[in-house]
C-alpha cells in the first residue's frame, strides 16, 4: 500500500492492491483523507479485514457480514435487518474492536435499548428488543464460526426480550361464505380472497400469480414465487421458504371461478401478474368486507390461518397440511391449531357423558 498526498486538493489518497476470491489481483484508491493519519487508520482497518484478523472494528467487520451474507437474504428481510444496525448497533458497537466486546458491554447496550422511549412515551416492545438482539447475535455467530472469534458475547448476555406471537384470529367457513357474498360487487376482491381462503396462500403469493400457475385439467396450482413492492419497483422473488415451493390439488369449483375470472382479463400472458393489485387494497377491502358481512374485522393474513383451522376441523394431518401450506416443519402448523367454538361445545357436551356415566356406573355398584 501507498499514501499519496493530492497536491490540488490538498487531501490524503491511499493506493492499495488486493486479490479476490479467484486470486486475480486488483489495485485500487480511496481519497479524500483530511489528514495522513486519518489515511493510515483507514490502510491498517482495512488491511485487519482483508485478513479478517479480529482487531479490526465492529464496524469493519459489519461490512464483511454485509458482503457475506446480502445476496443470501430476501431484500425485504435484509432492508429490515441493515436498518436495525444502522440505527441500533452500530452507534454503540461501531468503533469497538470486535474482539474485545464483552458480555458485560452486551448488558449495558440492553440496557440502553431498554431506557428508549418513542415519540408516543411507550418502550419498545418485547418482540422488537428480541429482533434487535437477534441481528446483534447474528453478527456476532458470522465472527464465530467464520472469523474464529472464540465465542459470543450476545450469546453470554442472553436475548433481553422475547418473541411475541400475536393472537392468530380466523373465520368460521359460514363468517368467510358471509364476507365473500359482500365482495361479489368486485370480481377482483373476490377471486383475490377466494384464493387466499380455500388454498391459504401468503399475500404475496398471491400476487405473483400467472396463467401458467394453472392447470384445470390436474386442478393444481404452483408456488414458485412471491411478490413484493420495494423501492418504488415491482420485485419477484422465490417464495418464503424452500418448502413454500410447492404445487397444490385445488377444489373443483374453485378452479370453474378461476377459469372465469380468467376469461374476464384483456388476454393476459402466461407469465403476467393476474391480480394487479396491491397489499393495501387486499387491506382496505377486507374493512370494507368485514363491515358491510358484520363478521369481525381480522388481518388479511388470517385468511391463512382461517384455512389451515379449516383443514384441521376436516380432521386432516398435521403433516398433509404442513405440505399444502409450505411450512418448513410441522411444528409451525401446530401453531394453527385453534379449535372451532363449536368443537368447544361438543367437549363439554362429551365431559358431561363421561361424568354422567362414571356417576351411574358407582351408583350400579351400590
Amino acid at each position: 500500500m501507498s499514501i499519496y498526498k493530492d497536491n490540488v486538493t490538498g487531501k490524503w489518497r491511499v493506493v492499495y492492491r488486493y486479490t479476490d476470491w479467484t486470486g486475480e489481483i486488483h489495485q485500487s484508491s480511496k481519497r479524500g483523507f483530511p489528514t495522513k493519519r486519518e489515511a493510515l487508520m483507514w490502510e491498517r482497518e482495512l488491511l485487519l479485514k482483508k485478513e479478517a484478523k479480529l482487531d479490526m472494528t465492529f464496524e469493519s467487520f459489519y461490512e464483511i457480514y454485509v458482503e457475506d451474507m446480502q445476496n443470501r437474504i430476501r431484500d425485504n428481510t435484509w432492508g429490515t435487518k441493515t436498518n436495525i444496525a444502522r440505527t441500533k448497533i452500530l452507534p454503540y458497537f461501531g468503533k469497538r474492536k470486535i474482539g474485545e466486546i464483552e458480555p458485560r458491554d452486551i448488558i449495558a447496550w440492553q440496557n440502553e435499548m431498554l431506557a428508549i422511549r418513542q415519540p408516543n412515551g411507550k418502550a419498545y416492545s418485547s418482540s422488537y428488543l428480541q429482533k434487535i438482539h437477534s441481528q446483534l447475535s447474528a453478527i456476532f455467530n458470522h465472527a464465530v464460526n467464520f472469523y474464529h472469534l472464540p465465542s459470543n458475547p450476545a450469546q453470554k448476555a442472553g436475548n433481553m426480550g422475547k418473541e411475541e406471537h400475536r393472537e392468530m384470529l380466523f373465520w368460521t367457513k359460514e363468517e368467510y361464505l358471509k364476507f365473500a357474498d359482500a365482495m361479489m360487487d368486485k370480481p377482483v376482491s373476490y377471486y383475490a380472497f377466494e384464493m387466499l381462503y380455500w388454498c391459504g396462500l401468503r399475500m404475496g403469493e398471491l400476487l405473483a400469480l400467472t396463467p401458467a400457475d394453472f392447470n384445470f385439467e390436474t386442478h393444481t396450482l404452483r408456488i414458485n414465487k412471491s411478490y413484493q413492492r420495494l423501492h418504488r419497483e415491482d420485485v419477484i422473488t422465490p417464495p418464503k421458504t424452500l418448502k413454500s415451493n410447492r404445487t397444490i390439488k385445488m377444489p373443483q369449483f374453485l378452479c370453474d371461478e378461476m377459469q372465469g375470472y380468467l376469461k374476464m382479463l384483456y388476454e393476459p400472458k402466461e407469465d403476467e401478474r393476474i391480480f394487479m393489485i396491491s397489499k393495501s387494497y387486499l387491506h382496505h377491502e377486507m374493512d370494507r368486507g368485514a363491515k358491510a358481512s358484520g363478521v369481525k374485522r381480522i388481518r388479511v393474513h388470517d385468511l391463512r390461518h382461517s384455512h389451515v383451522s379449516l383443514l384441521i376441523n376436516m380432521g386432516f394431518t398435521v403433516l398433509a397440511i404442513a405440505d399444502r401450506m409450505g411450512h418448513e416443519s410441522i411444528d409451525i402448523t401446530y401453531r394453527y391449531a385453534h379449535l372451532f367454538p363449536s368443537e368447544q361445545i361438543q367437549m363439554a357436551e362429551q365431559l358431561d357423558i363421561e361424568r354422567m356415566e362414571k356417576s351411574n356406573g358407582e351408583e350400579s355398584g351400590q
